[in-house]
């Protein structure tokens, strides 16, 4: 059994994805104290947190594969970009630092991030996939990259990230990224909200505000703010809309139809910049309705009285269908 070293884990949504592939969780850590509760219910081990930079690394034990979704902040469109600039835009060098504490190097580390990753570059100019490429190749790994899109690999919306599997030099084997399967549907809106909730389970909605519910009984299904009247506006959204197109066209509360793919779901679930909002009805999804976006078996439990943390602890997380198609690629191709 494959032993795992989490880092950056979350509420364990990538973790899940490898424990149901076989591997044996080790070690898992991240610096947000409000979602241990969460992953050691549901993953059945203990989270440490604190800082990754405060870690003895040292004390680490000795894993086979590890895996970190490094903030992804500094290289979003929705963060400040400032990449390496940033405080957290190093972090991935507190992993390179956890490989050279390691009796033995792991034989795979892997880097999960957002699609801007691929065009962020570092203080220096270089790009991030360059950089990170050239300092595991210093510690003996052979790194490939690859975008994959979540709704490929059988999770109910489209989630753009980007994978860096890095492979210990002396296994000599090539890394092949899992292949889309293009002969299964894809899941819809539609297929999700149809299915009933789990018995004895809460629906827990996060509240809109009395202004976006003022503004999104104008959307029609499948529509957006180019639905609401010009009077229901804030004054930045008629600045907008009068010049559309220096603006690059954006679409502000996107509400999907039920038979479109969902969006992705993000940390923030903002009405404003995600399609959060449910099809049929004048409200987010509920907390079970974007796990299952995110493909969250109804059996992991969120917990926690902070329900916008709730909707956080989802859209942080790698889906763990697309963690488990990865982690079987491992399985089949190095161990």
């Amino acid at each position: 059994m494959p032993k795992l070293i989490s880092l950056f884990s979350g509420c364990g949504g990538f973790d899940l994805g490898f424990k149901k592939a076989g591997f044996k969780i080790v070690f898992s850590n991240d610096n947000e104290k409000k979602l241990e509760e969460t992953y050691l219910k549901n993953l059945k081990h203990p989270i440490l947190i604190k800082d990754i930079r405060n870690i003895n690394k040292k004390e680490i034990p000795q894993g086979d594969v590890i895996i970190a979704g490094i903030p992804c902040q500094p290289f979003s469109n929705a963060g400040n970009r400032k990449s390496t600039l940033d405080k957290d835009g190093n972090l991935f060098l507190e992993i390179i630092k956890t490989i050279k504490s390691q009796n033995k190097k792991p034989k795979v580390v892997i880097f999960e991030n957002v699609r801007g990753f691929l065009s962020s570059k570092d203080e220096k100019g270089k790009l991030l996939t360059e950089r990170l490429k050239l300092e595991m190749k210093k510690v003996g790994y052979n790194s490939s990259f690859q975008l994959l899109n979540a709704s490929d690999y059988g999770v109910p919306s489209n989630r753009f990230r980007v994978f860096i599997v890095c492979i210990r030099e002396d296994i000599k084997k090539k890394y092949y990224f899992p292949v889309p399967d293009i002969l299964k549907k894809k899941l819809t809106v539609g297929d999700i909200i149809s299915k009933p909730l789990p018995s004895n389970e809460v629906n827990e909605i996060w509240e809109l505000s009395e202004s976006t519910l003022n503004s999104i009984r104008f959307i029609k299904e499948g529509g957006s703010w180019k639905n609401i009247p010009d009077q229901y506006l804030s004054k930045a959204h008629k600045k907008i809309r009068k010049n559309i197109k220096r603006y690059r066209s954006p679409n502000f509360y996107r509400r999907f139809s039920r038979n479109e793919i969902m969006g992705t779901i993000t940390a923030t679930s903002s009405p404003e910049n995600s399609g959060i909002i449910h099809p049929l009805e004048h409200r987010r999804y509920s907390v079970r309705e974007i796990a299952r976006f995110q493909s969250f078996p109804d059996t992991f439990k969120f917990y926690g009285n902070n329900i916008s943390f709730k909707y956080k602890m989802i859209g942080n997380a790698v889906p763990p269908k697309l963690g488990h198609k990865i982690a079987l690629s491992l399985i089949e191709q190095i161990f």
